[in-house]
């Protein structure tokens, strides 16, 4: 069953609760389709008056706000020994290269690495946490924690909405294809990041230096 199909079965208040908590999730450093949930309950709200696209919206970004807030709370008062851990529990998320690509990204961009991660499906669930870990003043990880959640979950909610108005008769013969259309933007931006994450792992290897035995 698609996402999208088992939503339908969901009152309305439940979904709002549903997209909320999993995209609170999601941005508190815990790996879950918050995106496809999203755009599965926005599709939805277009073809159903039941769901109130800007409750919807408020709730997406309201969790995405949230969850940030304790990833950074979390991430700051473990420190790097989260990561450590959270590698363990998480190796295709928190490998040593995903964190050292994204650790260069925040010393780059600073509070602009958490708005921009937000569009980015792995760096969704790093933003909190790493911006807690290195210790960002939390003024600047407020700022752009609040500015772009509001940006990602009500700007992504109003498109997918008025796409399922404008072509509501299509939508409902392919809505599938808006799934699609999701999960390969996720897959595109994830190859993208494991490719860097590839690349920088290679580069700290290689700059390490390498351990001559002590002669007899």
């Amino acid at each position: 069953m698609h996402v999208q199909e088992w939503l339908e079965t969901v009152p309305a208040v439940s979904i709002y609760l549903l997209v909320g908590l999993v995209i609170g999730l999601e941005s508190l450093g815990i790996p879950l389709p918050g995106e496809i949930i999203l755009v599965s309950a926005a599709l939805l709200a277009s073809q159903h008056g039941d769901i109130n696209p800007f409750v919807l919206g408020a709730c997406a970004s309201a969790g995405a706000v949230i969850g940030d807030s304790i990833g950074y709370a979390i991430g700051r008062k473990g420190g790097r020994p989260l990561l450590a851990w959270l590698g363990k529990k998480f190796p295709r998320h928190f490998s040593e290269g995903h964190i050292a690509t994204a650790e260069r990204s925040f010393e780059k961009w600073g509070m602009w690495a958490v708005f921009f991660g937000r569009f980015v499906a792995l760096l969704r669930i790093f933003a909190g946490p790493l911006a807690g870990v290195l210790h960002m003043p939390y003024w600047k990880f407020l700022i752009a924690n609040v500015l772009g959640g509001i940006v990602w979950a009500g700007g992504t909610t109003a498109v997918i909405y008025y796409v399922g108005v404008v072509a509501e008769d299509w939508l409902k013969r392919f809505s599938w294809l808006g799934l699609v259309l999701a999960v390969l933007i996720g897959l595109t931006s994830m190859l993208v990041l494991k490719r860097k994450a590839r690349k920088a792992t290679a580069e700290k290897q290689a700059a390490e230096p390498e351990v001559v035995p002590a002669a007899d």
